[in-house]
């Protein structure tokens, strides 16, 4: 299969803190990238999820869709509202099937409700940043939770 480099999937992902904690996910077996890894929840941006949005007054594009795919995807997948996610880093991979993704990471506070996982996720665990080293985390998760500890004072 050839795959156009100019193509990029665009994924969002949110570190959530709750009382000095950080929610982590373990990934399903059958997931393309990074199968039963743990990291945190976010996901791609999908043009037919967002095109019915309303442009942003009058403008041919939308702005805003990082944080809309942000709150969207920790509500489908751990059922969590958030506070305003504010940005961390940005990383790019390829995807064992070839694929480039740029991940676009943030952070926010947790808001209000209780962690119920999607089928995406078998396990989830609220912990602080001194204990993401006991989990199997995709590289680069733990040191970005450390980070987020550190901007929060955690």
């Amino acid at each position: 299969m050839d795959i156009d480099p100019r193509l990029h999937f665009v994924v969002a992902t949110c570190i959530i803190e709750k009382d000095g904690k950080f929610l982590i996910v373990k990934r399903a077996a059958h997931e393309k990238a990074f199968p039963n890894r743990w990291t945190v929840p976010g996901g791609k941006l999908v043009l037919h999820e967002y095109e019915h949005l309303p442009k942003t007054a009058g403008f041919p594009q939308w702005y805003g869709v990082v944080e809309w795919v942000l709150r969207k995807e920790v509500k489908e997948e751990v059922d969590l509202e958030i506070e305003k996610p504010k940005y961390l880093c940005d990383l790019v991979f390829v995807r064992l099937d070839g694929y480039p993704v740029v991940t676009l990471s943030y952070f926010a506070k947790y808001k209000s409700g209780e962690v119920k996982i999607s089928k995406d996720f078998t396990d989830y665990a609220w912990v602080s940043a001194s204990e993401v080293s006991k989990y199997d985390l995709i590289e680069g998760i733990g040191d970005e939770i450390k980070e987020v500890a550190g901007i929060l004072g955690v």
